[in-house]
């Protein structure tokens, strides 16, 4: 059985790893706003690429689709994930995703190459027999999430120009506001097939005037192809980023439970231990005083 001492020490232990998960429970909350402020932002700047292909492709300009299947061409996959402690489940979720996913579109191992952020979702995607050309760091903050975007642009176009790389499918965690969770997401990057942007083909203008522009048509496109490629990445960092803070925070919010109960239980052996103890000493003052009575 614990003594006073003992359990006082313990009580001390769990009120300060209390006092450290509420922080962290704190950092997380504030790092969810964070980037969910950072997806917010990107909703009018993707709206406004819309609305430039949109004046283009009515003015007359086709996309041309890739030609040839899908299981013969070489198939890129970026998966986001985290290499942060307490965050749960996030990597294998992601990761199970992914993998189920990728057994669909029926191309061979060896016509797939992976990009990671995330050392430890690289790790697993290796040792599960996928050929992973690179990984990357997760960015720290909202701040640099534009420079690690602008590498992963370096690299799409690497793939593009030199391996002819066309088919690119991206897998990262969604930040789910209303419950205060994730869930993994399936975006397809790259290529562009007519039937995508159907809906801004026929779309009305949102004014009476349409834009003009004197640029050439294909120039354009490729500029707003660019942006769009830029938003999207953006945004699965981004979101990537507040689903590792979700998890966090759900993990922290465990634990404060699981830390509250623990504190209950301590308390309540404490006060009945040193109620034991109160007791005891009663009872041998009694005893003494009454061997003392009998002695006279």
């Amino acid at each position: 059985m614990d003594t006073l001492e003992g359990l006082k020490k313990k009580i001390k232990t769990a009120n300060e790893l209390h006092s450290v998960v509420k922080t962290m429970k704190v950092l997380a909350a504030v790092n969810i706003r964070q980037y969910e402020k950072a997806v917010n932002s990107l909703k009018d700047y993707y709206r406004t690429i819309e609305l430039g292909l949109q004046v283009v492709l009515q003015q007359g300009y086709r996309i041309s689709a890739n030609p040839g299947k899908s299981t013969e061409r070489e198939l890129g996959v970026i998966i986001w994930g985290t290499d942060q402690g307490m965050c749960g489940q996030l990597n294998e979720h992601i990761l199970t995703h992914a993998t189920d996913n990728m057994k669909r579109f029926q191309t061979d191992v060896g016509k797939r190459t992976s990009l990671a952020v995330g050392i430890r979702v690289a790790n697993r995607l290796q040792d599960s027999g996928e050929n992973v050309e690179k990984s990357y760091d997760v960015p720290g903050s909202a701040s640099n999430i534009t420079a690690a975007v602008h590498e992963l642009l370096m690299k799409i176009e690497d793939w593009n120009s030199k391996r002819g790389i066309t088919d690119i499918v991206l897998f990262y965690n969604r930040y789910v506001p209303a419950s205060n969770s994730y869930e993994p997401q399936t975006f397809y990057l790259l290529p562009f097939y007519p039937e995508h942007f159907s809906h801004l083909l026929h779309g009305e203008w949102p004014s009476r005037v349409i834009p003009f522009f004197s640029m050439d048509t294909g120039s354009l496109f490729s500029s707003l192809v660019r942006e769009f490629l830029f938003v999207s990445l953006y945004r699965a960092f981004a979101e990537s980023l507040a689903s590792e803070n979700a998890s966090r925070l759900m993990s922290m919010q465990k634990a404060e439970k699981n830390i509250s109960d623990r504190l209950t239980d301590l308390n309540y052996r404490f006060n009945q231990q040193r109620q034991t103890s109160i007791t005891e000493e009663l009872l041998d003052l009694v005893s003494g005083y009454e061997a003392q009575k009998k002695k006279q």
